[in-house]
């Protein structure tokens, strides 16, 4: 039988790859967690975690046990968080996933509509990405990812439920006002994630060249100093640029071109009743950009 000690523990060390780590994030003793992987060697008769030079690393058979134990912690964490809400006993707690240009603009706007209105949900945030920030939801980590597709992105996979919640504009960000892609076929590109960069590639594509990709930044705030220096050009969504916008660059926004903004819960619904409060306020937060 596994116990869920064990288990956190499990995935604890996966995490840090660090008994020493993984023991200061528990607040257990390093020989009691060495004592709980021992009793999930033996309960399960593998051997789960072996020496490496002076540290640790999992086996094959450790690593597909700690990648289910995280799931199984997490959504027995959730579980309990679910329970508490719906029995009165507490507002509930939400944990949210979202990337740079979200969680600065929309999910602010949310989280002081919520406040006011549900005061008693404590809303907790992590920057991440959306590839990132779905594999967290999908463990039971965090409730909600907030996360942006592109038009030809592939579908999630089974048990993400995705609440459209808005689109994010894209713009061409260069030193010249009314720009147009056409003016850029020999530019230097600035590109970002792998999605990012196949966005930029399918805009380019459009008018029939391909992008001379010389930089590579997901940093808002980064890709408009490099071009305000005139090292490249580059896109950036809407909501990048109500987040942070250089004085010294120029947003042009390209017709027909957008990312739709969801807000990605897992599992069966219905969702927890802090849950739907922060999904609502998101929706509600996630108003057209302003005139950039």
């Amino acid at each position: 039988m596994l116990n869920l000690v064990h288990l956190k523990v499990l995935a604890a060390v996966a995490r840090h790859e660090s008994v020493t780590e993984a023991a200061r994030e528990l607040h257990y003793s390093q020989p009691s967690v060495s004592h709980h992987l021992s009793r999930l060697e033996a309960a399960t008769g593998v051997k789960l975690v072996q020496r490496a030079g002076r540290g640790i690393r999992l086996t094959p058979e450790g690593r597909l046990l700690a990648n289910r134990a995280a799931e199984i912690v997490g959504r027995v964490d959730a579980a309990t968080n679910e329970l508490a809400a719906q029995v009165g006993l507490q507002a509930g707690r939400v944990r949210l996933a979202a990337n740079a240009s979200t969680l600065s603009t929309i999910v602010p706007r949310a989280a002081t509509a919520l406040g006011q209105t549900y005061p008693g949900i404590e809303l907790s945030l992590i920057d991440r990405h959306p590839v990132e920030a779905l594999q967290t939801l999908r463990h039971g980590e965090i409730d909600i990812a907030l996360v942006f597709r592109y038009a030809d992105a592939p579908a999630e996979d089974e048990g993400f439920r995705l609440l459209h919640i808005g689109d994010d504009a894209i713009h061409l960000i260069s030193r010249q006002p009314d720009d147009s892609l056409a003016n850029h076929r020999d530019s230097a590109w600035i590109g970002g994630c792998a999605g990012c960069q196949a966005e930029l590639s399918s805009v380019c594509r459009s008018e029939g060249f391909n992008p001379r990709i010389a930089s590579l930044s997901d940093d808002m705030v980064v890709v408009q100093s490099l071009v305000a220096a005139g090292i490249g050009v580059a896109i950036l969504p809407g909501l990048a640029l109500r987040a942070h916008r250089r004085p010294d660059v120029h947003a042009t926004e390209l017709t027909g071109f957008h990312r739709r903004i969801y807000a990605a819960t897992y599992g069966d619904p219905p969702d927890p009743p802090a849950v739907a409060a922060v999904l609502t306020a998101l929706a509600e937060a996630a108003l057209p950009p302003a005139q950039l």
